[in-house]
């Protein structure tokens, strides 16, 4: 078998079928299952031309570890990754202010996937990261994201600082996260072109970055514990983007 990135799991091998069916090189699904919900994915791959490869669940296994593949596995052409250029003619083409979401070296692909799962949920335009010390969108991120990796343009850049200053250029405003900063996420207005940014596990912003970001926002802490898992900080910041933007946009639509 030529060398080739795997995708696996029934949301994610859905939606790269329903986004990029021409991607998809051949499907393995597990011979003894026949349930609803596989055979409408198999029909999606036969639709689309894809071959399919009945096997047995040991074959699946083989491909993919110990991972939760649930029957489906995907052999996908590899592509390069997007970067600054890509992302740059995203923003370009965008006729409404752009959301966009970094991540600074975010290293848990769990995390990775969570994080990409609610910036679909919200809208964002584009997801950022560095290419080096940090995660990039494996078949883990890609499961846990149950289809978003799919849905939600991912960009891995070289120097991220340095993206960050051209964004700033292009007049997007950078609110960073961080335990110390000096405001209130929820005092922070964020409806207007923005680039949400959130540091690694335990480590936070790197230095170039956090002096890059425009302001320092917190989310105050009020029990026992210092700080919140990544993913579940990035959810409440989009979240608390998207209700800022909902309502902005309510209070100019004329009654």
């Amino acid at each position: 078998m030529k060398p080739a990135r795997l995708v696996y799991g029934v949301h994610a091998v859905e939606a790269l079928l329903q986004r990029h069916p021409e991607h998809v090189l051949e499907l393995f699904h597990d011979a003894k299952r026949s349930d609803t919900r596989l055979r409408e994915v198999l029909e999606q791959a036969t639709a689309a031309g894809v071959a399919l490869q009945a096997v047995d669940r040991a074959r699946l296994d083989d491909l993919v570890g110990k991972a939760n593949h649930q029957g489906l596995v995907a052999r996908v052409r590899e592509s390069a990754a997007a970067g600054e250029t890509e992302l740059y003619a995203l923003l370009d083409a965008l006729d409404e202010a752009p959301m966009v979401l970094v991540l600074d070296g975010v290293q848990d692909p769990h995390n990775l996937g969570a994080c990409l799962r609610t910036a679909d949920a919200v809208g964002v335009h584009a997801v950022v990261t560095p290419k080096d010390r940090a995660c990039g969108v494996t078949p883990v991120v890609r499961k846990v994201a149950s289809g978003a990796a799919e849905s939600v343009p991912v960009f891995q850049v070289t120097n991220l600082a340095r993206v960050l200053r051209e964004l700033k250029e292009r007049g997007l405003w950078l609110v960073g996260m961080a335990g110390e900063g000096a405001a209130d996420l929820f005092e922070v207005d964020l409806t207007g072109p923005l680039a949400l940014v959130l540091g690694a596990e335990e480590k936070g912003l790197r230095r170039l970055t956090r002096e890059t970001c425009d302001v320092l926002a917190r989310l105050s802490m009020h029990g026992a514990v210092s700080s919140l898992n990544v993913s579940v900080a990035a959810g409440v910041c989009l979240y608390e983007a998207r209700r800022q933007r909902t309502s902005r946009v309510a209070l100019q639509t004329p009654a």
